[in-house]
């Protein structure tokens, strides 16, 4: 690979298109993730678990929820094994056919109506091959972006992936919106709900065409060359970087558990305990998730200017100031504060997840990053994001108060704040420290030279 060309274009126009292909790969993921997650609030409840209380079939749904969640670390184990072995692109490929699989099939699913109990367990089944998929493609997208990147603008490149988020975020609640708009409750609860997710199937196409043409990224490209391929990166990862796994995964908690908390519980919350309208509370998530396109890659660029640890920690901050007010704010039933409340929830969030990215990618070397990244980035799945919502609602239940949901959120930062704090020296960092120290002798090498020649 020349300076300037990679397989006869330039290395400008690859660079553009691994970061597009990774953000309409990551987009399309968590298109299928989140439109899940809309669904096990406001209709799986009533479909898959007819015959429950409105609070148990609320809490089995989540509990569907929460597989995919648990499912997402081993996703990163499996993927990340071969992104560190065979490579980031055809790995690439393969969750985004996994992921577009699963979404379809839960499409098409017949409901506990139609064949019984058989209905929540193949439910559950298609749900951990969501989790499993999408807890490979973060890692692999992140680092395809990243790696193709300048060096010094790491935090922006890696935080375009994340646009995912936001995006997803935005595409499966309009469709939800828009098909619960369009028809009456009792056609929508019959087929309505099926046709976002049957959807999927050509975001999957279209995702395919464009992962297909993007070449492997330069750095994995040179670990291949160099013969520096490690046989069990899993292995090997755990071996010598433990304390960056598990920092990654801590650090996520103020970050991801009040996430599905702002997208996924207020939801429930919004309609069920303040009987505000799902349409009014849909329509303010997608005014949040599309503040979230400019606000992810926008603190991205700020961690390259400030630093990771510095814009993360103020998000850390800042989310734990607000757990109280987010709520005060949706109790008041204000159409104003509640869009309000929504709004901000997100700003905070994205204060964390523009330079997350980057902030946990960097902790390992490249032969060793897929998988190292990518299960520290999905342990936080099991511990943060799938529990949330299941605890926020027996709180809820048991004291009809949000309260202990906010002391939830706080505690989450607290213990965030901490990982980060312990979180060692990046490898880059130490990479940097040692070019700038060969840099520094080969300088003073040369001034002594000089020196000698100047004398007499």
């Amino acid at each position: 690979m020349s300076a300037t060309t990679v397989h006869g274009e330039t290395a400008a126009t690859q660079r553009r298109r691994a970061v597009v292909a990774s953000t309409i790969g990551t987009t399309i993921e968590w298109y299928d993730f989140f439109l899940y997650g809309t669904a096990a609030a406001l209709i799986f409840p009533h479909l898959f678990f007819p015959d429950s209380s409105k609070l148990s079939g609320t809490l089995l749904s989540f509990s569907t929820l929460f597989i995919g969640f648990a499912a997402r670390p081993i996703g990163a184990a499996i993927f990340g094994h071969f992104g560190d072995r065979v490579g980031r692109k055809a790995t690439l490929v393969a969750t985004l056919l996994l992921m577009g699989a699963a979404t379809f099939l839960i499409g098409v699913l017949p409901t506990a109506s139609t064949i019984g109990v058989a209905a929540p367990i193949i439910l559950t089944l298609l749900r951990l091959a969501q989790g499993i998929g999408v807890g490979g493609e973060w890692g692999g997208s992140v680092l395809m972006s990243m790696e193709w990147g300048s060096p010094k603008r790491r935090g922006l490149m890696a935080s375009w992936p994340q646009l995912g988020v936001p995006i997803g975020l935005l595409l499966s609640t309009a469709m939800i919106k828009l098909m619960s708009g369009v028809m009456s409750d009792d056609a929508f609860a019959s087929w309505g709900w099926r046709v976002p997710f049957l959807v999927s199937f050509v975001l999957v196409l279209v995702g395919l065409y464009v992962r297909l043409r993007v070449v492997e990224s330069p750095q994995f490209a040179e670990v291949k060359k160099s013969d520096a391929v490690v046989r069990q990166p899993l292995l090997q990862v755990f071996k010598e970087h433990p304390m960056e796994i598990f920092t990654s995964a801590f650090v996520r908690l103020s970050e991801q558990a009040p996430f599905y908390l702002f997208i996924t519980f207020v939801l429930t919350y919004g309609t069920e305990h303040l009987e505000l309208q799902k349409g009014q509370l849909l329509n303010y998530t997608l005014v949040a998730a599309a503040l979230g396109l400019v606000s992810v890659p926008f603190f991205g660029h700020l961690s390259d200017l400030f630093g990771r640890r510095l814009i993360y920690g103020l998000g850390i901050v800042c989310t734990a100031l607000y757990a109280f007010p987010y709520f005060g704010l949706l109790d008041t039933k204000s159409s104003g504060l509640v869009l309000l409340a929504i709004v901000l929830s997100l700003i905070f969030h994205d204060m964390q997840y523009g330079p997350q990215a980057a902030l946990i990618a960097e902790s390992f070397g490249t032969n060793l990053r897929y998988s190292g990244a990518g299960v520290g980035y999905q342990l936080a799945s099991v511990i943060a994001g799938g529990p949330a919502p299941l605890i926020a609602a027996a709180i809820l239940a048991k004291t009809h108060s949000s309260t202990g949901i906010s002391w939830y959120i706080v505690g989450c930062c607290v213990l965030a704040m901490a990982a980060l704090l312990l979180m060692p020296r990046t490898q880059l960092d130490r990479e940097a420290k040692t070019e700038t120290e060969t840099e520094t002798e080969n300088r003073r090498a040369g001034e002594s030279v000089g020196a000698s020649a100047e004398l007499p």
